[in-house]
């Protein structure tokens, strides 16, 4: 028979004979193309708008400007499993390789019915200027496989997982492209990568960063980009003479990075009004009890029926009233539709490109500053770096190393993006934008690229 699977780009056309299956049924469950609404725009139409702003700030060569978009290489594979009850699976997996000018490629990957060609191209691109406002020596790069991973068993990850790594495992590497856990994945994902990777290349502990500690991996990486956004919380705050202690937060998405930032801030005084994930959302405007709804999402699996709080609409969580809003979900949730509502007066961006361009306008003609994520979310592939850089040297740090060293990056970091601000007379998102494409560009004309 033969099967179609539609791509964003094209269609894949899959011909499988039921004899050389050896089952009565094939499942395809490949990647699902987000169709963005009419209040959202394209993930990767709004990250070269954003770029282009920058290149034209900077005055980029326009050969230049080019070679910078284009990415390094482009990766789509086909991964096939048998699921545990004997049919099988297909998806498509995803890596895009932006650029290495400043060192191995870096960044995520995530498991996701949504992961898609253009989402992964402007993931990747974010994370060529991420590492570059953060000023280690890492260029670019975004996975994933289009799938749900609440819907396939611990065996079939690992299935899936492994195939994904053997398709791609000569392509990346300690010093060529180096993956980390992102949404649907996380610490044993990488251990699947890691040991996948090994056989064919010996034991690489360097290859993927956000590993078990039993594998290499960093003690705070769990919590580093929750406490990177906090560092630069409080760096932002210092800047209007404010601190966290009193200030009232509303937390989109309670997963690994929006409990840690709730723990975190709770802990240095900061009141967390209202939180949501995918199950629900919650509100208590005297604040949550963070540590007991760190319990319960524990043991229930989200936040909702928290009864420290009243369940709330999950729709509504970006505009109810607060100080500091931080989005730490998915990418695009606001918008021109939601931007006029929003009542917080700054917002933290710890998920990756939740802000459009066109929300972003009018946010700043309310007056709303917006932390970037490029810089507000580089916690994580900091501590990413310390991983790596533990591992190549063979040599462990405390925990209490790594924080400090977190701190130190992220403070300055703030201080590198106000000077560009300072410099082209921008905001924060093209500070940090014209931060990070700068140091790239400057990098790729100095090894000869682009001229």
């Amino acid at each position: 028979m033969v099967v179609c699977l539609h791509s964003p780009n094209s269609l894949l056309c899959v011909s499988i004979e039921a004899s050389q299956t050896g089952c009565d049924k094939v499942i395809f469950g490949g990647n699902i193309k987000k169709k963005a609404s009419g209040a959202t725009m394209n993930a990767l139409v709004a990250t070269n708008r954003n770029f282009k702003r920058a290149a034209k700030l900077l005055g980029l060569d326009s050969k230049l400007e080019k070679s910078l978009l284009i990415p390094f290489r482009e990766i789509k594979v086909e991964c096939t499993i048998p699921k545990d009850d004997g049919t099988l699976a297909s998806f498509v997996g995803f890596r895009v390789q932006h650029d290495n000018a400043r060192g191995p490629m870096k960044g995520g990957i995530r498991y996701h019915p949504e992961v898609d060609p253009d989402e992964v191209n402007a993931l990747a691109q974010l994370m060529t200027w991420k590492t570059a406002v953060a000023n280690i020596p890492y260029g670019g790069a975004k996975g994933g496989i289009g799938c749900n991973p609440g819907e396939l068993s611990v065996s079939e990850l690992e299935r899936l997982t492994r195939v994904f790594a053997q398709k791609i495992h000569d392509l990346i590497g300690i010093h060529t492209d180096v993956p980390a856990p992102d949404m649907g994945t996380g610490p044993q994902t990488m251990a699947w990568i890691l040991d996948e990777y090994s056989k064919f290349h010996g034991y690489s502990p360097a290859v993927v960063t956000g590993k078990p500690i039993d594998l290499g991996g960093s003690l705070g990486r769990d919590a580093a980009t929750g406490r990177g956004v906090l560092f630069a919380t409080e760096a932002l705050l210092k800047e209007h003479g404010k601190t966290i202690s009193g200030q009232r937060f509303v937390i989109q998405g309670f997963g690994n990075v929006g409990a840690w930032a709730a723990q975190l801030i709770s802990e240095q005084g900061g009141k967390i009004v209202a939180v949501s994930d995918i199950t629900g959302a919650i509100k208590n405007s005297k604040g949550l009890d963070i540590p007991s709804l760190l319990k319960h999402a524990k043991e229930h699996k989200g936040v909702k029926g928290f009864h420290g709080g009243d369940p709330i609409d999950p729709k509504s969580i970006l505009v109810e009233d607060c100080d500091i809003l931080i989005p730490a979900a998915l990418g695009g949730v606001i918008n021109r539709e939601n931007a006029s509502d929003i009542k917080s007066k700054f917002i933290i961006e710890a998920a990756n490109h939740p802000t459009d361009p066109e929300a972003d306008e009018i946010l700043s003609k309310k007056g709303v500053v917006i932390l970037p994520d490029i810089f507000a979310n580089s916690g994580g592939v900091t501590v990413s770096y310390f991983e790596w850089v533990q591992n190549i040297q063979g040599f462990m740090w405390d925990e209490e190393k790594v924080n400090n060293e977190l701190k130190n990056y992220m403070t300055r970091g703030f201080k590198d993006v106000k000077e560009m601000c300072k410099t082209h007379n921008c905001d924060l998102r093209m500070g940090a934008f014209t931060l990070g494409v700068n140091r790239v560009a400057r990098a790729t004309v100095l090894r000869g690229w682009g001229a």
